[in-house]
């Protein structure tokens, strides 16, 4: 519910007092015992609730689904397995699953995006955060351009996207092994740059870990560093910045 959009419906007729009470009634959130859907998360920050789907128990999972996508149209959620699409889809047959991310969304159609965000990854390997990441922001109203397997192993990859990279507002580096392509980027643009460690490498790699104490130690200035795989939270700061940039 956009509570701006309802209080102007009020205003023009479209919409009843009763029926903006109501409304208003699930602020700030709606219980459900197992959960509370927290409906007021637009008004205050700007961006809706997003349902994080690994572990969910079935019923909770596909209740929480239908009551976001009932009050506002669409709804977001990360880490869902191809089983968890299957119940979803039938009470919410409009729901799209990406394998690849592990989306599982309802998105409005025609959605104005705005600004750019670059999203690199070191291969292709890594492609699956980044995809995370980049639909995040997508989901969010934002531009954004995939600059995929451009990794310091082949540096001149990056080096011949220079011009596309200098056109974004915010830049996201996901890379795993050592986690390098962050660096690299900060010292080649001026936007700031959200590196995502990912858990891609050999076994001194340690899941990411190697990835990440790179990042943090950067010798680079005006990076942030996300925690390993973690494409959405990369995605949302990303948008963030990107907002910011377009006011």
């Amino acid at each position: 519910m956009d509570v701006r959009e309802m209080l102007l419906q009020v205003k023009s007729g479209e919409m009843d007092m009763d029926t903006a009470e109501q409304l208003l009634k699930d602020l700030p959130y709606e219980e459900l015992g197992y959960a509370k859907l927290d409906h007021h998360r637009k008004l205050r920050s700007g961006f809706g609730e997003t349902i994080f789907c690994q572990g969910k128990p079935d019923s909770y999972l596909v209740e929480i689904y239908k009551r976001l996508y009932g009050r506002d149209g669409e709804v977001f959620g990360t880490r869902a397995t191809k089983e968890q699409y299957e119940l979803v889809k039938a009470a919410l047959p409009q729901i799209t699953y990406d394998p690849i991310s592990r989306i599982l969304k309802v998105e409005k159609p025609d959605k104005d995006k705005k600004g750019c965000i670059a999203v690199c990854t070191g291969g292709t390997a890594d492609i699956p955060v980044a995809e995370e990441a980049a639909q995040t922001a997508e989901y969010f109203g934002c531009h954004v351009d995939r600059v995929y397997d451009v990794g310091v192993a082949g540096i001149h990859r990056l080096l011949s996207q220079r011009e596309r990279l200098i056109k974004a507002n915010c830049i996201i580096a996901v890379a795993g092994m050592e986690g390098a392509l962050g660096t690299v980027i900060a010292g080649l643009s001026e936007c700031p740059v959200v590196a995502v460690p990912t858990s891609v490498g050999y076994g001194a790699s340690f899941h990411g870990l190697s990835a990440l104490l790179t990042m943090l130690n950067s010798c680079a200035n005006g990076i942030s560093v996300v925690n390993i795989d973690n494409g959405y939270g990369a995605g949302y700061i990303a948008t963030q910045i990107n907002r910011i940039a377009e006011k």
